[in-house]
């Protein structure tokens, strides 16, 4: 099963690209890799969450925004290329998580977004990754996520 499949068996609709915020485009396809830019977990024109992780945020919350933030990654994706099927294997997640100086649990949080992408695309899902915690993020979400995939 393809993953435009698999999302709907989920239950999951891909939903529209998220405008960007300033001067860049949600995605960029450079030969067989696509690249995509900063995504932040908005749902409905609503972020989920605000604040830092380990103090307004949990960390469940925070897993919940890294999978909602990859899954706007792969709207913008497939924007780009017009199937999510066309996606051979995600090559590299990076995930930013904005906590406090004593939350030392940004791989958890950066879970989200990589077993939903294991959810979705199955061993080719699996990737390279970077759980970064950071000061703070755009809007002061607690997470952002972006994508390289292959197709």
């Amino acid at each position: 099963m393809g993953a435009e499949a698999t999302l709907r068996s989920m239950g999951i609709t891909v939903p529209e690209v998220v405008p960007p915020l300033a001067a860049y485009v949600p995605a960029v396809r450079s030969g067989n890799l696509v690249f995509t830019a900063g995504q932040l977990p908005a749902r409905d024109g609503e972020m989920l969450a605000v604040g830092k992780v380990g103090a307004e945020v949990t960390e469940e919350q925070a897993y919940e925004c890294a999978r909602q933030a990859a899954l706007n990654a792969l709207a913008a994706i497939r924007a780009e290329i017009g199937s999510l099927d066309d996606i051979k294997r995600v090559v590299k997640a990076v995930v930013f998580v904005a906590s406090t100086p004593d939350f030392t649990a940004q791989p958890k949080v950066a879970n989200g977004a990589s077993e939903f992408l294991g959810e979705v695309f199955g061993d080719a899902g699996r990737h390279a990754r970077s759980a970064v915690g950071v000061p703070v993020l755009p809007l002061d979400v607690p997470v952002e996520v972006e994508l390289v995939v292959e197709v």
